[in-house]
């Protein structure tokens, strides 16, 4: 009788330990799914900054060829006013 209640608390331990250590399981669980969902929020956001990113490249690139075409107009409008001579 003894050997059988000694087997029934070592099971009991055990069960407890398995508890216990799903319960730490669930804990961590918990941890990286909130994890994930930071670094989803983060990817996100960087995601977004590239495409800013990408719209002032454009952007510039734009200004800057427009800023060439204007330099080219106002070249070719001195090069009339010189051949005028004022």
């Amino acid at each position: 009788m003894t050997s059988e209640l000694e087997r029934i608390k070592i099971l009991e331990s055990k069960v407890t330990q398995v508890v216990d250590y799903i319960n730490k399981l669930l804990k961590e669980n918990e941890k990286l799914k909130q994890q994930v969902k930071e670094l989803k929020t983060e990817k996100k956001d960087f995601e977004d900054q590239v495409k800013r990113t990408d719209k002032l490249d454009e952007d510039l690139k734009r200004y800057a060829q427009d800023r060439k075409v204007m330099k080219e107009k106002i070249e070719t409008i001195l090069d009339q006013i010189d051949q005028v001579g004022i």
